[in-house]
């Protein structure tokens, strides 16, 4: 890998590993792989992934989540679901070094397709490191820091935004809204990033370099913008950082991302 998260070629390249694994995490991504093998036959399980901060290395136990991704020959079922809830609760349970367990179920048609190549395809090659099965991204093209991938990566913020609404309105307990913050600060920092990519010329999913380079561009939403990392990182239960992000950082990121870089098309 070369500066900003390239290949030599310019490329985006794959930021993860499983030698990058933590020592503390080899155990539960090991159980997870066994997990979903003998809940996953072939003929459901097309393949399987870690992605997020185990995979890159940068995990901190009992405050990091394990993040898996599965790739189904066909459209995920109500069975599928179940199957993969029931995996997650194991997994956590079993493993107090991480808070919690997120399986993702898409079918391999779903991401191959026109409509997601450069958002759930480009997640595929780019941020997902291979666990079961053969690698999807070797029908996938390479990836490069433009305005394309960062508009059909995050330009669907002001579509999200009404739902995030709706949970936060509906978040009762801190427990609830410790679950929101983490998402809404990741999506945040993410969408966040991703609008200033083309002209930074590079990739991280690190949140708190994100937040960073951000605040190079746009200084007067950095404060806000940090706030949200923190968010990411260790859940708030505090609403009025549910506020800031929902009602004022994200209805400006919004619409600052579709000045930029237009709208993402959204397919039914």
């Amino acid at each position: 890998m070369y500066e900003r998260g390239l290949d030599r070629d310019g490329t985006i390249a794959r930021e993860g590993a499983l030698e990058r694994v933590p020592a503390p995490f080899t155990p539960v991504v090991d159980a997870a792989r066994a997990h979903v093998a003998a809940t996953f036959d072939s003929a459901r399980l097309h393949s399987a992934y870690v992605y997020g901060s185990i995979p890159r290395g940068t995990a901190t136990p009992g405050v990091s989540d394990l993040d898996l991704q599965l790739v189904l020959h066909n459209e995920p079922t109500v069975g599928d679901r179940s199957d993969a809830r029931a995996i997650e609760d194991e997994l956590d349970q079993a493993f107090p070094q991480i808070d919690g367990a997120g399986i993702l179920l898409t079918s391999a048609k779903h991401l191959l397709s026109d409509a997601e190549r450069h958002d759930g395809g480009f997640f595929i090659a780019c941020l997902c490191t291979p666990l079961l099965g053969p690698d999807l991204a070797a029908q996938l093209p390479r990836y490069r820091p433009t305005t394309l991938l960062a508009r059909e990566t995050n330009g669907d913020l002001a579509h999200v935004l009404p739902r995030w609404r709706a949970k936060a309105a509906a978040a009762t307990t801190d427990a609830d809204r410790r679950i929101l913050s983490r998402s809404v600060g990741r999506r945040t920092v993410r969408t966040g990033f991703t609008l200033i990519m083309p002209s930074w010329g590079g990739w991280t999913s690190d949140l708190d370099q994100s937040a960073e380079l951000f605040g190079g561009y746009y200084p007067e939403r950095a404060e806000q913008m940090r706030v949200a990392a923190a968010a990411g990182r260790a859940p708030s239960p505090d609403p009025a950082v549910l506020r800031m992000l929902i009602a004022d950082l994200g209805p400006w990121l919004a619409a600052e991302y579709a000045a930029v870089h237009g709208v993402k098309t959204l397919h039914a």
